[in-house]
């Protein structure tokens, strides 16, 4: 699934613009597909080119106009076509991970850094969940429900995993080989 057919589906559920997608990316599809304005208004673009969306300008003062999106007839039908796919892609891109690779390279005090940070930043999506009221999660499609659901579970693992194991990545080479030989 790509860009254009996440618009499509935040479309359904009402009028917006590029900002507003911006704001939804951040907050509800941050954890597992990031979008920056970079993808979202050329997407946005190709959409209204190929008849998918329409778009009304509102005037703001002292701004530019606003582009308010709408999705089309021709558009759900795009969408529903991007839902069919029976077998999406599960990927995961992080920075994290790949820094972690060359922790053997880094200064027990730069991977205390990282670490730290990292679980800072769990920390604070974590709460993101703590922070929504009760009510409002329940009145939210089931879709929405699973996707925050597991989120917050992987969230919770990762931080469970990297407090447990941080320790491994400043242990040497040498002296995990000693532990493994029993000397």
């Amino acid at each position: 699934m790509d860009v254009k057919t996440v618009c499509l589906g935040m479309l359904t559920d009402g009028p917006a613009s590029g900002y507003d997608m911006k704001k939804c990316f951040e907050s509800s599809f941050g954890h597992f597909f990031p979008a920056g304005y970079g993808s979202i208004y050329p997407a946005l673009a190709t959409l209204a080119r190929n008849g998918l969306v329409e778009f009304e300008e509102v005037p703001q003062e002292g701004k530019p106009d606003r582009k308010v999106y709408t999705i089309t007839e021709k558009g759900r039908e795009e969408l529903m076509k991007g839902l069919s796919n029976t077998s999406p892609t599960h990927k995961v891109r992080s920075e994290f991970l790949a820094m972690m690779c060359f922790a053997h390279l880094m200064s027990a005090e730069q991977i205390d850094e990282v670490i730290d940070n990292k679980l800072l930043e769990l920390d604070a999506f974590l709460k993101l969940f703590d922070d929504i009221p009760t009510g409002q999660c329940q009145s939210m499609p089931n879709g929405a429900r699973f996707v925050a659901g597991f989120g917050q579970f992987v969230a919770s693992s990762l931080k469970t995993y990297i407090e447990e194991h941080r320790g491994m990545l400043t242990e040497s080479d040498e002296e995990k080989i000693r532990a493994a030989a029993g000397r």
